[in-house]
């Protein structure tokens, strides 16, 4: 490269480097550091280590009910949205006919925000208006009984999941060597067994990308709750505290620091698993 070249290289480069570090890894750091005081935005910043963490654990029970929603969430979207998306990638690898068709209505709820798809459930789980209690003649209260709210947001969820699951998958069948499935059929395989002993394991870069997908999907769910009830009445999450607790009333920056650097901790889990798997496939 000539000496301009490098000064372009270089000069990109350094300015996504510095946009990376300003815009991510430096509110991340401060967080993590902010975690460590008590510190409400206004008085002085006061050290007070892992004290945050011990009452967070054991002095602040929203925190365990947002544990579990969120463990719910992630169960819901592994094993139902995400094996239902995968099924409709298969059936649409068909050629089945008005495949196109089918294929938009799938993925039409990805393009909303799940903001948006939080409106929608409103207008359709209500107890006052919505349709569903129209439809049935119940009387259910879908979003208001705690007992019922949670599982009814994560059908809603999953609704926008299984669209985007399926465009994933089916890019990966697309992609899948048909040879391998000839070669399984001259061995007498039927499709069921093609699919699971020959198909389904060469979709593995595929499985891992969706994985990941799903729980940092589950993790940083957010949006559909907090517009259904900002986040509360048997609709917590750890996204909603650490909300609450930074840019709500409460004004407690350290204590919803905490929270977030939680979140960071189990995320980085996944993200890890992703990123090995993603530099193991280029070497």
């Amino acid at each position: 490269m000539t000496t301009r070249d490098r000064i372009l290289v270089l000069g990109g480069v350094g300015l996504a480097i510095v946009v990376n570090l300003a815009l991510i890894w430096g509110p991340t750091l401060a967080s993590v550091g902010l975690s460590l005081t008590d510190w409400d935005g206004i008085s002085a910043i006061n050290v007070v280590g892992g004290e945050n963490y011990h009452d967070l654990a054991a002095e602040y029970p929203p925190f365990w009910s947002a544990v579990t929603n969120n463990v719910l969430w992630l169960l819901f979207l592994g094993l139902i949205a995400t094996p239902f998306g995968l099924f409709c990638a298969v059936l649409l690898d068909r050629k089945l006919r008005f495949s196109r068709v089918y294929q938009s209505a799938l993925y039409t709820p990805v393009v909303l925000s799940l903001a948006v798809v939080g409106f929608i459930a409103q207008l359709v789980y209500s107890s006052d208006y919505g349709v569903l209690n129209a439809v049935t003649g119940l009387s259910a209260d879908w979003l208001g009984d705690p007992s019922l709210n949670i599982w009814v947001v994560m059908v809603a969820a999953g609704w926008r999941h299984v669209g985007y699951v399926m465009i994933i998958y089916l890019a990966g069948l697309k992609a899948v060597d048909g040879s391998l499935k000839e070669a399984a059929a001259i061995d007498g395989a039927n499709e069921a067994q093609t699919f699971f002993r020959v198909v389904f394991p060469a979709l593995r870069p595929v499985n891992v990308i969706v994985l990941v997908i799903t729980v940092i999907e589950a993790l940083r769910a957010f949006d559909i709750v907090y517009a259904i009830n900002k986040g509360r009445n048997g609709l917590e999450l750890l996204s909603v505290l650490v909300t609450e607790n930074i840019v709500g009333e409460a004004s407690r920056i350290g204590f919803g620091s905490a929270i977030a650097t939680v979140l960071l901790v189990i995320s980085l889990g996944f993200i890890v698993t992703y990123l090995s798997q993603l530099f193991r496939e280029e070497r």
